[in-house]
C-alpha cells in the first residue's frame, strides 16, 4: 500500500512555519482543567465551537465541570444545559459515559500515568469517543505529542498536493504518517493542530480564499488556480 502522505519532514516544518508566522501562537486550549478540555473535545464534535462554548459556561454556572457532578446530575438537567450544541441529548449521554469512565479509572491523575497507546485505546473504549476526539483529548488534556488528522488538516494536504493512495489517507492513516515524520513534542502539535483549523477556518475553507493564503508558494490547488487565471487573462 502506498503511504497516506507524499511528503517530507521539511515540508510539514515550511508549512508549520508559514501558518505561525502568518497568525502568530494560538494559545489552545482555553480551559480550567483537563476535564473541562475533555467535554468540550466531545461537546464541539458536529458543531461550532460558539455554541459549544456556551454549553461549557451553562456547566461551568451550574457547577457540573466535573466528572462526578456530571454522573450525578438529572440527565434531562444536562440536556438542557447543553442543548446549544448539536446532537444535545446523544452528547448528554455520551458526557456521562466519558465521566463515569473517568471516575472507574481513578480519575486525570491515575489516567495520566498510563502509557499513551494505552490510554488511547482506553478512550476509544468510552461511547461517543472516536478517534479525532481521543486524539484531540490527548493533545490537549493530557499534553501527549499526538497529531490531530481532522478534516481541515486532510484538506490542507490533499490541496498543498501531500495526499496519496486515498484508501490510506484517512484519518489514522494521515495521523500516521505525520507522527512518522515528526518526532515532537506536545506543544508543537498542540499548535500546528491549532494554527491548521485557524487557516482551514480563515483561508483554506470549503471555498478557499487563495490570493490571501499565506502558505500558497507551496500548494499545488493555489498554484493550479493562478496558472488558470493567467490562462484566462491571455485570452
Amino acid at each position: 500500500m502506498k503511504p497516506a502522505l507524499r511528503v517530507t519532514r521539511p515540508e510539514l516544518h515550511r508549512l508549520f512555519e508559514g501558518m505561525i508566522a502568518a497568525y502568530g501562537p494560538q494559545a489552545w486550549w482555553p480551559a480550567d482543567s483537563p476535564f473541562e478540555i475533555a467535554v468540550g473535545a466531545l461537546l464541539v464534535q458536529r458543531t461550532q465551537w460558539i455554541n459549544a462554548a456556551r454549553a461549557l459556561e451553562n456547566l461551568s454556572a451550574h457547577r457540573l465541570m466535573s466528572a462526578r457532578a456530571v454522573v450525578e446530575s438529572d440527565l434531562r438537567d444536562v440536556e438542557t444545559l447543553i442543548s446549544t450544541v448539536g446532537f444535545y441529548r446523544q452528547k448528554a449521554v455520551r458526557l456521562q459515559s466519558m465521566a463515569t469512565w473517568v471516575i472507574q479509572s481513578g480519575g486525570f491523575d491515575a489516567l495520566s500515568g498510563l502509557p499513551t497507546a494505552e490510554l488511547r485505546t482506553s478512550l476509544l473504549s468510552v461511547p461517543g469517543i472516536g478517534p479525532e476526539t481521543a486524539d484531540s483529548i490527548l493533545l490537549y488534556a493530557f499534553d501527549r505529542p499526538v497529531f490531530v488528522a481532522d478534516a481541515y488538516a486532510r484538506r490542507l494536504f490533499q490541496r498543498q498536493g501531500w495526499a496519496g493512495e486515498s484508501s490510506s489517507s484517512g484519518y489514522d492513516g494521515v495521523r500516521k504518517a505525520v507522527m512518522s515524520l515528526l518526532n515532537e513534542g506536545a506543544q508543537f502539535y498542540n499548535e500546528f493542530h491549532a494554527l491548521i483549523v485557524r487557516h482551514g477556518k480563515s483561508v483554506c475553507k470549503t471555498r478557499p480564499a487563495c490570493e490571501s493564503c499565506p502558505v500558497r508558494n507551496g500548494c499545488d490547488f493555489g498554484r493550479a488556480r493562478r496558472s488558470t487565471g493567467r490562462r484566462r487573462i491571455d485570452r
